[in-house]
């Protein structure tokens, strides 16, 4: 991850922050973006952000990321429901 000088980060556009009003969690590059989902997780157990705020977080990052969390490990049927191979109805697949 390239370092963000100051002069570096106050040349980011305010929406290329996970919150954008506050400039917290810039995410100019993919590298930054996987770092801003650790520390808003971080953040969220230690009781500094809301569940939501890390969902919005995560959302834009993996939007930077190129990730579509919906399709991640999930299959979707002809249907149109999608399942995720991981859970089932009965809990989390385990083998023994």
């Amino acid at each position: 991850m390239a370092k963000l000088t100051t002069k570096m980060r106050d040349a980011i556009p305010a929406s290329k922050f996970g919150m954008p009003g506050e400039r917290k969690y810039p995410m100019p590059d993919k590298s930054h973006a996987a770092n801003a989902k650790s520390r808003a997780s971080g953040a969220e157990a230690k009781g500094q952000i809301s569940a939501a705020t890390k969902s919005k977080i995560d959302a834009k990052a993996d939007r930077v990321l190129g990730v579509n969390p919906a399709k991640a490990g999930s299959k979707q049927s002809a249907d149109g429901v999608t399942h995720n191979p991981l859970f089932t109805t009965r809990g989390p697949v385990c083998s023994k």
